[in-house]
This record gives structure tokens, sequence and C-alpha cells, in this order.
């Protein structure tokens, strides 16, 4: 079954970046010359995904803002002759159909994507936490796409973490099937290095059957109240299999003040029009 629709989970606070993000959303924090959340959308698109949910709260309108059509602004590009950026403005809008979607209270990863249980409905679907830039030879979410296909269950992205990783991210306890495909047998949320099964993180990519709603509905919440998708997945575990994907590329934390200014490096360097100047500013300031 095709792939159609994606969830972007967008309703949290984004306190790692305060006081930034204290007037406006984390993820609409640029990042070169696009905000973070479109770093997803773009991925998501690129994997032949149409229809994205995107999960918000209050506060949050200036997602929807950005991702529909501002007609006064494309009239004054008009005018004023700057055709390259009008198509750049009116293609925004015309990415994927956007549906968005209210969570009044922030309570978990977990609870973000059983919001979007009706959006869905009873078909496969992916998720990408916006927090995360994937730079991949093939679009992280379609390396995940194409494996789901061949396997038929639900499959998240793996990634070597170093010691402080196993702190930050979900762990896995893998039987490995293939050279980047793993069967999960167990996982844990940041259990530090002496309890890590392995150093295989969960790196912020899901392809996820629909029946991974019954298990967060029966996943009941941490000691900081909130419901962990890591926590579901293992009740997803006692009934179906699960499989993590180790993806080829790189992947950028930008969630974090370090990784995001990574990825903004990196990536302008990429760019032709300004790329070699900045290498030979960054040689200069070494």
């Amino acid at each position: 079954m095709k792939i159609r629709k994606a969830l972007i989970p967008a309703a949290g606070f984004g306190t790692r970046f305060l006081p930034a993000t204290k007037s406006q959303p984390k993820e609409m924090l640029s990042v070169v010359d696009k905000p973070l959340i479109q770093y997803g959308v773009e991925e998501a698109v690129q994997s032949g995904i149409e229809n994205i949910g995107i999960v918000i709260s209050r506060g949050k309108s200036s997602i929807e803002d950005y991702f529909d059509r501002s007609p006064e602004l494309e009239q004054f590009l008009e005018e004023k002759g700057k055709t390259d950026l009008l198509e750049q403005v009116r293609g925004i809008a015309g990415l994927a159909e956007f549906c968005y979607i209210r969570q009044k209270k922030a309570l978990g990863l977990g609870h973000a994507i059983l919001m979007g249980e009706s959006y869905i409905g009873q078909e496969p679907f992916a998720v990408l936490l916006p927090d995360d830039i994937f730079d991949c030879p093939t679009p992280c979410t379609k390396q995940l796409i194409d494996a789901y296909s061949e396997l038929g269950a639900s499959i998240i992205v793996l990634g070597r973490v170093d010691e402080e990783g196993t702190k930050k991210y979900g762990i896995v306890k893998p039987k490995q099937i293939s050279e980047r495909v793993f069967q999960i047998e167990d996982m844990i949320e940041k259990p530090g290095p002496e309890r890590a099964f392995s150093d295989l993180g969960i790196l912020g990519r899901y392809v996820f059957h629909p029946d991974i709603f019954e298990a967060i509905k029966k996943t009941g919440p941490d000691k900081g109240g909130e419901i962990q998708i890591t926590d579901a997945i293992k009740i997803l575990l006692e009934t179906k299999p699960v499989y993590g994907y180790l993806f080829e590329g790189k992947r950028y934390d930008a969630g974090d003040k370090l990784g995001f200014l990574e990825a903004s490096i990196d990536l302008a360097l990429k760019r032709p029009e300004f790329g070699q100047k900045l290498r030979e500013y960054l040689k200069s300031h070494s």
C-alpha cells in the first residue's frame, strides 16, 4: 500500500532555544534560508508523500501561515519583477496538502502521534521529527518506505551513537537481518551507556502500520507524565514485529544548539552562490 501521509509533531515549547523561541516556534528558526520544519516537509515530499499533518499547539500559527499562500507578498514580488523569489514563495504552499492538528497539552511524542489517528485512518504513515535534518543520497524517509514495502511491518530509523548519545536517544536491542535491517527485540528510552542494549539509537524517522495507535492507547505515562513512543513500540512488539533501518547519509540534531550550527554551516557550504566564500572565511578564522 502506497504511503501517502505523514505526521510532523511540532507542538513543543522549544525550551532548548530560549529566549529565541519565546515568541516564535522553534520549527520556524532558519537554517541557512529555510525554516527548520521545511527540511522535513521537503524530505517527505521527495519520498512520495502527498499529505502532511502537522501537530501544533497554541502559538504556532506562523507555521500554518508559512505553508499557505501569501497574495500580498506574491503581488509585491511580481510587481518588482522578482520572478525567482516569486516561484519559491508560491512553491512552498504547493509542496503538499497540509492539515493542522491541535494538541492542547504537550504529553509526549506518543500522544502527539495519537492526535493524528483520525487524520491518518487505517493506512501506513510516516512520522518525521522536525528537529532532525537528514542529508542523504536517497531521502531518509524514502529509505524507510522502501524497507517497509519489503517487510510489511513498522520500521524506524537507526543510527550509530556514542556514549553521550545513549543519554539522549532511545536505544534498541537489535537482531541483524541484513546489512542495514534489524529486527528489534527490545528498546529503552535514554538509558545511558551502562544500561544501553547497543550503540543503535532511534533517530527521528518512523514508518508505522496503523496498529501503532492501539499500542499508544495502551501506553501509560512515564515519570514525567508523558506518553513515550518507545514505550508504545515495546507494547506493539508483544504481538507484531518491528524493524530498524540503519540509514545511509548524514543526520544533524538541529534541536540542539551545536547540531543546529553544524547543520547551518555544512548546508551553507554546499550552496554554490556562497559556499566557497564561506569556506574561505572559515579557513581564515581557524
